[in-house]
């Protein structure tokens, strides 16, 4: 039953991410999901969709040497295939670039929240990879989107991403920025904050071995 439904999560992550990118016209992370999923001899199964496919291969961005480490460990850690992550990795690089925040600090937050499980869901309404509450949020959503966008891993990466700088620029500090991102100012032991910060240090020491590593 584990294998079954660590499966069927891999499988929806790869098809969100994908209809997600088709939305935005990014062919280069659909053409990297739809590699996962072969199709007959006339071409890959994104070609079911109506996106052309080129001859050649275009690549998704590499993630930078820190983010390929993180993405390693978390797949070890968490049990999660790589491939279908790093799409979600590349949306926090590229969400921490925009909005000026460590992508590891965004990826501690995912697992914290959510363990990568993208349609995961609390009794409160939050959804997806970060938690992002949908009655709170829906100005945060592009053109077009409803509430069942926020389990689209790459949008939901972006918008909990956007959510967490608002939330630490109004704290002025991380860890009270980061209990407000999880609804828990008022806890004086900021447990929130100390297990995002605890993950995000095994990810950094993982990135730091990994140095020493190819040095």
């Amino acid at each position: 039953f584990a294998l079954v439904q660590s499966g069927l999560m891999l499988a929806g992550i790869i098809l969100l991410a994908g209809l997600f990118a088709l939305s935005q016209g990014d062919r280069r992370i659909v053409e990297k999901l739809s590699s996962l999923f072969p199709g007959d001899d006339d071409g890959p199964a994104m070609v079911a969709y109506g996106l052309p496919v080129a001859d050649e291969e275009i690549a998704v961005d590499e993630l930078s040497p820190r983010m390929r480490t993180a993405l390693e460990s978390v797949s070890r850690r968490y049990r999660v295939a790589m491939e279908p992550l790093e799409p979600i990795f590349a949306a926090a690089e590229a969400a921490g670039r925009e909005y000026r925040l460590d992508p590891l600090l965004i990826v501690s937050v995912m697992a914290v929240e959510s363990r990568f499980n993208p349609f995961s869901e609390s009794v409160m309404g939050a959804q997806g990879l970060m938690q992002v509450m949908p009655r709170y949020h829906q100005d945060k959503l592009p053109g077009g989107a409803d509430e069942r966008s926020f389990f689209d891993p790459v949008l939901n990466v972006r918008v909990g991403a956007r959510i967490l700088r608002e939330s630490l620029r109004r704290n002025g500090s991380l860890a009270a920025g980061l209990q407000q991102f999880a609804g828990a100012l008022d806890d004086p032991d900021q447990r929130y904050a100390a297990r995002v910060l605890a993950e995000k240090a095994r990810l950094e020491s993982a990135a730091q071995r990994s140095r020493l590593g190819e040095a």
